[in-house]
């Protein structure tokens, strides 16, 4: 058996560092992300959560394979650095990783993608193992994609095939997005938007939604359930966008599956219908149905794809 791999998961909203064996979790730690306020604010935070992880299992470095991240962003995994970041980790272009980790751990290092890395994680061990050709689509606090086309991970000639599922347009006369574009999936639909999509809706003052401090999709769908014409609104209005989503992704690579993952997904019993019903109505696809899957690993999967370039 291949020794543990440090794996790390920078979420917009949480960090994830775990210690991984295979396709073993052997137990990791979630911490606040804090991204607005940068990465080289976060990382001796990091090194004392991972020297404390490796203390509780009594394991020291050299019993460690490596380290990986996964980032939101644009990754170039050969020169291992994030290129481009949307807001949060707004430093992380600056900051040489690979540097930084030989410093503390003096291991060998990897970056990719956060949703390729996710998506790595449910093609070897989850729901896409018994497929060549798959879209997966994150929704969390923003919206990923990532792609793998006849057995090959899409990464594109500078990095950025499949992975843009999130800033594809479906409203050209929408609001500006943080990526600089208009009308995209994420600012019509996504967690760091949901405030002001819900502010802007024409009945948010006698909402249940307006004395709330935080308004995230957990609150949206079960206020929907309950009635509330403002959360319902934009509940239908985000499977709308999702579903759009869905069928550009499915237009462009014509896959065997979708998976759909990320934390969001823990409304599935609402998501996973209605998308699933909106594609097969609405997708161009004359020779079958794709198949819509919830992946294995909402939480995980990203750790565990890293893992898997680590040791591959």
């Amino acid at each position: 058996m291949s020794k543990p791999v440090i794996a790390i998961d920078m979420g917009g909203t949480k960090i994830k560092i775990g210690l991984v064996q295979e396709e073993t979790i052997l137990s990791y730690i979630s911490i606040d992300a804090d991204s607005g306020k940068g990465l080289a604010a976060k990382l001796p935070f990091i090194q004392r959560t991972i020297e404390n992880l490796l203390s509780r299992h009594n394991l020291t470095n050299s019993d460690i394979a490596g380290l990986g991240i996964a980032s939101p962003g644009i990754v170039d995994s050969i020169q291992k650095k994030i290129l481009s970041i949307d807001k949060k980790f707004s430093d992380a272009p600056e900051i040489n990783l690979e540097e930084w980790c030989l410093q503390a751990f003096n291991l060998p290092f990897s970056i990719e993608n956060d949703a390729r890395s996710a998506l790595i994680g449910e093609w070897k061990y989850g729901k896409a193992k018994t497929y060549d050709n798959i879209v997966l689509m994150t929704l969390g606090t923003g919206i990923g994609s990532a792609v793998v086309m006849e057995s090959q991970l899409l990464k594109g000639k500078h990095f950025t095939a499949g992975i843009l599922g999130g800033h594809s347009v479906i409203n050209y006369k929408g609001n500006l997005c943080n990526c600089g574009n208009k009308g995209c999936v994420e600012t019509e639909a996504s967690t760091w938007n949901l405030q002001t999509i819900a502010e802007m809706n024409k009945d948010f003052k006698e909402s249940r939604l307006a004395p709330e401090l935080v308004i995230d999709y957990e609150l949206i769908f079960r206020l929907a359930e309950e009635g509330d014409i403002t959360a319902i609104a934009i509940r239908d209005q985000s499977l709308q966008a999702w579903s759009a989503c869905a069928i550009n992704l499915i237009h462009a690579y014509d896959p065997e599956v979708l998976i759909l993952t990320g934390g969001i997904m823990a409304s599935n019993f609402y998501i996973l219908p209605y998308i699933r019903q909106h594609i097969e109505t609405h997708a161009w696809t004359p020779w079958g149905k794709v198949q819509i899957e919830e992946g294995n690993f909402p939480r995980t999967a990203a750790l565990l794809g890293i893992t898997h370039l680590i040791n591959h």
